[in-house]
């Protein structure tokens, strides 16, 4: 049994959110703000932290930024903002994924789902094969989802669940079309509602990131109006 951290200054979503992981056979240690959590974390890690990004004496920037000192264990972030900047630079100091307020309680826990098994593939323990889990080769690109592990022309790139999500299923099926509804289901619970500018910047963000590593990136295709199509190359 996976011991999730939730941190967040808001006690109607430490309640609500600590219930549903419960509910899902998770045990969760709720927290108020990030000196609290630092401290208990000091003593026990737990598997996976949530961690809301404004918060009181120690907010989920600094938290993290502490906790990557010592432990690679995944992290989420929780956040209301819509700053691009916060996001990127989250990243950068290792956040593994976002969601964002309000947001749909089934979403993050697939999300933290996910998380923990690319570390259970990490730690070297045997998880199902399906055809979600295989590694895919396309070209120049190799995709490992247990160890949500990117790799073009042999250099890693790292990409967020949603962004890994979205490139696994155009890689999947080369040079058939997904729409932007299709890529939605892909991303999101159909609980929450996201319009088509949400997968657009995602796509943005994940070309950007693979072009990083290969200015010449372009097998991410646009079809205007229709959707999105991976070109193996």
């Amino acid at each position: 049994m996976s011991r999730i951290a939730l941190v967040d200054d808001d006690r109607n979503i430490l309640t609500s959110v600590s219930m549903t992981l419960e509910a899902e056979g998770f045990e969760v240690d709720t927290y108020n703000d990030g000196q609290q959590a630092f401290d208990a974390f000091s003593k026990k890690l737990p598997d996976m932290a949530v961690l809301d990004v404004k918060m009181p004496r120690m907010d989920g920037m600094d938290l993290l930024q502490r906790l990557r000192q010592k432990t690679s264990m995944p992290v989420i972030f929780l956040t209301s903002k819509d700053d691009e900047i916060d996001e990127v630079l989250g990243l950068r100091m290792g956040a593994d994924d976002y969601v964002k307020k309000p947001f749909s309680q089934r979403l993050l826990v697939e999300r933290i789902r996910a998380l923990l098994r690319r570390q259970e593939a990490n730690a070297g323990e045997i998880v199902a094969d399906t055809e979600d889990t295989k590694v895919i080769e396309r070209g120049e690109l190799r995709m490992d989802p247990l160890r949500h592990a990117v790799a073009w022309k042999g250099q890693d790139v790292s990409l967020t669940v949603t962004e890994f999500l979205l490139l696994q299923a155009l890689a999947q099926r080369p040079g058939f079309v997904k729409s932007r509804d299709q890529l939605m289901d892909v991303a999101y619970d159909d609980q929450v509602y996201v319009d088509d500018r949400t997968i657009d910047s995602h796509i943005k963000r994940l070309r950007k990131k693979m072009r990083m590593v290969d200015p010449e990136f372009s097998a991410i295709e646009t079809l205007y109006g229709i959707g999105y199509r991976y070109n193996e190359e």
